[in-house]
């Protein structure tokens, strides 16, 4: 610094100070030049503009003393004092002829002379601070800067309060918005992810037809896809009664289009055409055409496409029953143990729901006919069987082959047992899931298909169409053998089927002496005489009675038949 301080114009000219600096509170700090090093320090710029201003007062006593502060000396006003805080003192004051000791904070000195300190410095009394001026101040002819005094600036506290407030609340107030689009963007996620998965259920639950108001009824469930478009694996299955005689004979369906599976009971009095337009019954057939020859006939009859024969007699089905760990069936009525020696004995199937059978229950339940009931209802035991069994029964193909292998059953060409067991497979996982349902084919007393049939059942179930029979093509004549000779069935046969009529085997019994020719109709009445000479029998032997099966004309052939006659 080059700021020079004249202590003592007037009486002290030797003694001047040197400003060297500020101390930690703001006061500044002087160092005493020596004689030697003191120059007369003036203006120049000042001086050639004529202003005649000596800020250190060295130019004699008349000069106006310099008081950095405006405190007053004593002497007439000359010159404006610098005063650069601004304290409204412009005149310096003078003491008894001695200019007045200088005084940083426009105090006057109490002494003439400034007290000495360490290696020439001296520190001035305390002050109690500069008063905060605006940042530049021009006094008369002088420009001085904040940059040439330091200050110590002590922050606003209220300030800084009042904006870190104003940041909490603004931060705490975003956040909170923040936070409630979160949450909305959340809610209206959450509603969209409920309302598809809603859609979806709704949507498979159509799809599936197990929608409660919209589902169709489970016999015109099949009809979503034309039937001619679906497509079905049918077998044929014929339960063999060993001990009793007798067959009993459904369909097994598994409708691959619309996954469905279904048992179609066919009654034994379900009237079949023969390859020689002959007509006869289902249960004839069985017994007379075998396997491959009824399933022809069936083909023929339903407009179905049999894939093949599955025979289970009936030690197979108990065995079955055994191996897959028992069935639970609804039964219908109370099942007396066959091989019970007294009739007290307790039943061996009981009425009543969820009932337990065993193999041998189950043999007795599925063949069971009591008295004075038709052969449709053994038929339905015998489909209730067939369906807890199936719901029983694995759902894995290779599993089912092998309990198919397990039973050691002879399967006809063209079934195997590997085609068998996963066909299986494939009913049990439909039966397990609700997929399943049985029906019986309506037949009428004479064998043939109602038109309720071929629509309910045969077209939708099986896809096929009713080919019943013709009435008007043949006159179906049922013939018994009671000649005690056995090629006169055979006989009677070919001379009926040349005579124009349709043949059907009532076959056997107890020999009888005389022949007879019945009809049940009067309208049949010339025909069966037409019968009775085609065969050589005497006009007597025609007769009106009962005709047994669904023929027109009923034979039976005693021991008078001579078929030389014919």
């Amino acid at each position: 610094m080059n700021d020079r301080y004249d202590a003592g114009a007037a009486g002290h000219g030797a003694d001047q100070y040197e400003l060297v600096g500020y101390d930690e509170y703001g006061r500044p700090v002087y160092r005493q030049v020596p004689p030697q090093q003191q120059t007369q320090q003036s203006y120049d710029g000042y001086a050639q503009q004529g202003y005649g201003y000596d800020p250190y007062a060295t130019g004699g006593q008349q000069a106006q003393q310099y008081d950095p502060y405006g405190g007053d000396t004593g002497q007439q006003p000359q010159t404006p004092s610098y005063d650069p805080y601004g304290t409204g003192t412009h005149q310096q004051q003078h003491t008894g002829g001695h200019a007045a000791q200088y005084d940083p904070y426009g105090r006057t000195a109490t002494s003439g002379q400034q007290p000495r300190v360490a290696e020439q410095t001296a520190y001035i009394p305390h002050q109690a601070g500069p008063v905060e001026e605006p940042v530049t101040q021009e006094r008369g002819d002088r420009d001085y800067r904040t940059e040439q005094f330091a200050f110590v600036e002590e922050p606003d506290q209220d300030s800084e309060d009042v904006i870190d407030w104003l940041k909490f609340t603004e931060n705490r107030t975003e956040r909170r918005e923040e936070a409630k689009r979160r949450a909305r963007a959340r809610v209206v996620a959450l509603v969209v992810v409920l309302a598809l998965a809603a859609a979806g259920g709704v949507g498979y639950l159509w799809y599936a037809g197990k929608l409660p108001g919209l589902t169709a009824s489970d016999d015109k469930k099949d009809t979503a896809t034309p039937t001619g478009a679906q497509k079905r694996d049918v077998i044929v299955v014929h339960l063999h009664n060993t001990k009793k005689g007798g067959t009993s004979t459904a369909l097994l369906v598994d409708n691959t289009t619309t996954k469905q599976g279904t048992t179609v009971l066919l009654p034994n009095a379900l009237a079949l055409s023969g390859d020689d337009g002959s007509t006869t019954t289902l249960a004839k057939s069985v017994d007379d055409d075998g396997s491959s020859g009824t399933r022809d006939e069936i083909d023929t009859v339903l407009g179905t496409e049999i894939q093949g024969t599955w025979r289970l007699d009936t030690p197979y089905l108990q065995n079955l029953v055994d191996l897959i760990g028992n069935i639970e069936v609804d039964t219908n009525a109370n099942v007396p143990d066959p091989e019970a020696k007294s009739k007290g004995t307790a039943p061996l199937v009981r009425k009543g729901k969820g009932q337990t059978l065993s193999g041998k229950s189950a043999v007795a339940y599925a063949t069971y006919q009591g008295s004075g009931e038709a052969q449709n209802a053994q038929l339905e035991r015998f489909g209730q069987v067939m369906q807890a069994v199936l719901r029983k029964l694995t759902s894995d193909a290779q599993g089912a082959t092998t309990t198919v292998q397990t039973l050691g059953m002879i399967i006809e060409p063209p079934l195997t047992d590997k085609d068998l067991g996963a066909f299986l497979a494939k009913l049990a996982d439909l039966a397990k899931g609700g997929d399943y349902k049985t029906a019986l084919l309506p037949v009428q007393t004479d064998g043939t298909l109602s038109a309720q049939a071929s629509a309910s059942v045969v077209k939708d179930v099986l896809g096929g169409t009713a080919k019943s029979p013709d009435k008007d093509a043949a006159i179906r004549v049922s013939v018994r053998n009671a000649s005690g000779v056995k090629d006169n069935t055979g006989k009677a046969r070919v001379v009926l089927l040349n005579g124009g009529f349709s043949f059907q085997d009532g076959g056997s019994g107890a020999a009888e002496a005389t022949s007879e020719v019945v009809y049940a109709d009067a309208a049949d009445k010339d025909d069966a005489t037409e019968v009775a000479k085609t065969l050589g029998l005497p006009a007597g032997a025609v007769s009106k009675g009962d005709v047994s099966g669904n023929a027109d004309v009923s034979v039976v052939l005693g021991q008078d038949y001579a078929p030389s006659s014919s």
